[in-house]
């Protein structure tokens, strides 16, 4: 297909197949199942750019911006089919990238021994969604997994704070951390849900919950974006409902 960067293109499948799966109380997930229409198109696409190290934030691999038309059209996708189901009325920001998890577990920094939070707004005003769609057809690859703090939020900030600013033999030295992604959880954060990969999925979320990729296979993972945990992020800055 050579339509991902051709303003005439129908990204999204019309008829999505779409769920809702509980997370915690009050909260759950939107999953799209055959979201894109060529999601062949997108992986060949991919393919043929070129990936960088992420700039300003903390991802473990490797990034690339998404084709303009494409990040409008998640913008349509987003607000006729999810943004209701999350409590949401407008978008007033998004940003949407290609990403592929690659860095070994030795090799990864403190935060991202953890599970994280998107952005949080305290004023109850914002909502900041976040979407993930699985571009491999390898399950193996992994999910998302979310979590759930087991200490208080004091507590728990300043775990993640110290996660920023030690370094890893120090960090490990205070907290019992070893090295790793997230998978079951540890002594300060219990894994409530996870939802498994699977082939032109897409998940929608509230980014302030604690999640994570679940990278329980490491060895699989690869900078070919035709072999490797290609896949799809959205990142959405919208207006809560009223209450």
């Amino acid at each position: 297909m050579t339509a991902w960067t051709d303003g005439a293109a129908r990204f999204f499948n019309p008829k999505p197949t779409l769920s809702r799966w509980p997370l915690a109380p009050g909260a759950a997930c939107i999953v799209a199942d055959d979201v894109l229409a060529d999601p062949e198109g997108l992986v060949d696409w991919a393919c043929a750019q070129s990936f960088g190290p992420p700039a300003g934030f903390p991802y473990p691999g490797l990034v690339l911006p998404a084709p303009t038309e494409l990040t409008q059209r998640m913008a349509d996708f987003f607000a006729q089919h999810v943004r209701a189901s999350l409590g949401a009325r407008r978008t007033i920001e998004l940003t949407v990238r290609l990403s592929m998890v690659t860095v070994p577990p030795a090799q990864l920094a403190p935060l991202q021994w953890l599970c994280h939070r998107d952005r949080i707004d305290d004023t109850g005003q914002l909502l900041f969604a976040a979407s993930v769609l699985y571009l491999f057809r390898a399950p193996a690859l992994g999910g998302t997994s979310f979590y759930r703090p087991r200490l208080p939020r004091a507590e728990t900030d300043s775990l993640v704070a110290d996660s920023m600013r030690l370094d890893a033999a120090a960090f490990s030295a205070r907290y019992g951390l070893q090295p790793g992604y997230m998978g079951d959880g540890n002594d300060y954060f219990e894994r409530i849900a996870t939802v498994p990969a699977a082939w032109n999925r897409m998940i929608f979320y509230d980014g302030s919950l604690f999640h994570s990729a679940l990278v329980d296979r490491p060895a699989l993972l690869s900078a070919d974006p035709a072999r490797g945990r290609l896949t799809l992020n959205s990142f959405f800055t919208c207006r809560r409902n009223a209450a």
